[in-house]
This record gives C-alpha cells, structure tokens and sequence, in this order.
C-alpha cells in the first residue's frame, strides 16, 4: 500500500490536485499551485490588472543567482513543478509568472502582444529586485522569451529556448483566419478531443494519465460564470503566436543560448488552417533550432527522443543539460 501511494505521489507530482468536481474560476480559483502565489497589479489601457506569479526561494545551498520560467500558451505555471524543486536544489531563486491572460492571473478583453508580456515581465524583476537573471522558456513561452531578451538583453544572463514556438514564420504557411472562427472551434472542443489535440499535437511520449491534469484544469474552467471571458483570452493567444513572428529575431541574440528540443516534437500552431500542400513542411523544430544555433552568436542545441513536454517526459537527462547549461557546462 505504501509503494502505491507513493507511486501515486509521483504520477502527479507535475501538477498540483484538485478538488473534487467544483468549478475553477478564470483566474484558477479553487486550484492549488505547487507554491506559494503572490499577486503583481500592472496597469493596461487604464485598467489594473493582477500578475500571479511563484517566487521560491533556494533549498539547497544558494548561488546568487535567478532563474525566470516562462510557460507555453496550453499550460498554467504550475506545470513547472519538477523544474522549480531541481533548480532551487541547485540553489537558484526561481520565479514563474502566469503572463496577463493564463493561469491565475487576469483575463482582460485587450489585444494580447509579446511586447506587452515583455514589459510586465520587467515590472515583475522589477518588484522582485531581480535586475539579471537566466531564462527558461517553453512553447509560447520561447517567442516571449526571445522578444524578452531583444528588448531587455542587459537582464539575460543566459537563454534556455525549451521546446520553442515561433522557429518558423507560421504566416508564411497558414493564410489570415477570422478570430470568430477560432472561438468557435475553440468553444466546440469537447475534453476528449482537447486530451486527443495534446497528445497529438504534442507528440506526447508519457502516459495519458499525465496529460490529464491539463485537461481536467481546461474542464473545471466551464463551470464558470465567466468561461467565455477566459476563452477570448485563450483564442487571443493563438493570435499572438500567428501575427507576431520571432523567428527573425533570433539569430540577432547575443546572450549564450541552448535550444532544449523534443526530437518528435513537430508542433506548427495553424497548421490546421494551412492549404495541404503546406502542411508537411511545417513543425520541422529541430531541423530549424540547428539551422538557428548555426546563424547565433553562441547557441548549441539538445534533444531527447520525445516530444514537446520534455521536462515531464524525460525529467532527468532534460533537467541534467538545464544545470549544465546555466552552470557555464557543455549540457
């Protein structure tokens, strides 16, 4: 019984439980992070608007140093659970904001940008005294990563671009597609097809078991009264990912950089929408985090034969190169 309990322990240990059958609000009231949540109040259009954010102090020896995790666009901060407890056993301060829109933090109708997540990026290192730290970032995460540093590169000591969108201009592929068109399809996405698209879509290589925290979370969110403001907040994420390219930026990053990559990671936000002949050319991740690295002042690139979740998928060797790298190592 105890084997079991602690097997159970670890399963979910990537995403913090839920009580059972409530409602979630939109800013993910009634769901637990791995850590304490402070609040950050930025100000857009004149309207004040809460940051959530994690900021966990070293458990094991501290060095002195930051470590800022930037999460995708399908996954709240919490998801960071595994990296948090191995970076700050390392003795790094980490702190893991919900960017304006996601996670616990408010859910404004606005137009959504890199450059705005950027600037509360700032006033967040700002609150928190952090004028340097290392970046760690995912998915979504990786565009606002790299427009982070182009913006801030005096704040970035190094950048670890984890599973990145935005290693390919998705527009040059996907035609203009109406925002009500995605809602709609957005809104029809029952939890069986949003736990099918994951896996998929993400070339998730761990068991479903896993995947479904994820989606339990996106379920527990329609029982609230404000549902459709939180969907309009996720559809205008996908807008963001589409209509703002990085992929031009990167090769002008001067800061070290490590492309942390899933080898059957061949995500491609729109590929959905892309004419046929299109579509296979897309998601060619790794191929174009090399063809990147090659143009960069000083960039390497790792992978792991999984998929876009490498840090849940493959927790060690991922977190092992991610030490080495922040540690000045070859990964």
């Amino acid at each position: 019984m105890r084997c079991l309990l602690l097997a159970l322990l670890l399963l979910f240990s990537a995403a913090p439980a839920f009580a059972a059958d409530e409602p979630y609000g939109i800013a993910l009231e009634g769901y637990v992070y791995p850590y304490p949540v402070d609040y950050l109040t930025v100000t857009e259009r004149g309207e004040e608007l809460r940051m959530a954010y994690m900021d966990v102090a070293p458990t094991g020896a501290a060095n002195g140093q930051a470590v800022l995790l930037l999460h995708g666009r399908n996954f709240p901060a919490s998801y960071w659970a595994p990296t948090i407890k191995r970076l700050t056993a390392a003795g790094y301060r980490v702190v893991a904001p919900d960017q304006i829109g996601f996670g616990k933090s408010a859910k404004p109708d606005l137009n959504y940008s890199f450059d705005m997540m950027a600037k509360h990026t700032a006033l967040l290192l700002d609150k928190l005294n952090l004028p340097r730290v290392h970046v760690v970032a995912h998915s979504m995460g990786g565009m606002l990563g790299v427009r982070f540093t182009r913006t801030f590169p005096e704040r970035v000591d190094r950048l670890a671009l984890y599973a990145p969108l935005g290693l390919e201009d998705y527009r040059l592929s996907v035609p203009p597609v109406s925002y009500e068109r995605v809602l709609e399809q957005e809104s029809k996405l029952t939890a069986e097809a949003y736990r099918q698209q994951l896996i998929n879509n993400y070339a998730l290589t761990m068991p479903v078991e896993k995947v479904e925290p994820f989606v339990q979370v996106r379920e527990r969110v329609k029982g609230s009264g404000e549902y459709p403001r939180w969907l309009r907040a996720f559809v205008a994420g996908y807008f963001v990912i589409w209509g703002q390219p990085v992929v031009h930026e990167i090769p002008l990053i001067e800061r070290p950089t490590l492309f942390l990559m899933g080898e059957k990671d061949h995500n491609a936000p729109g590929r959905p929408f892309a004419p046929e002949a299109l579509r296979a050319g897309m998601g060619k991740n790794l191929d174009h985090a090399r063809e990147l690295a090659k143009q960069m002042k000083d960039a390497k690139v790792w992978s792991a034969p999984v998929g876009h979740l490498v840090h849940l998928e493959a927790e060690e060797p991922f977190h092992a190169a991610l030490l080495a790298f922040l540690a000045g190592k070859s990964p």
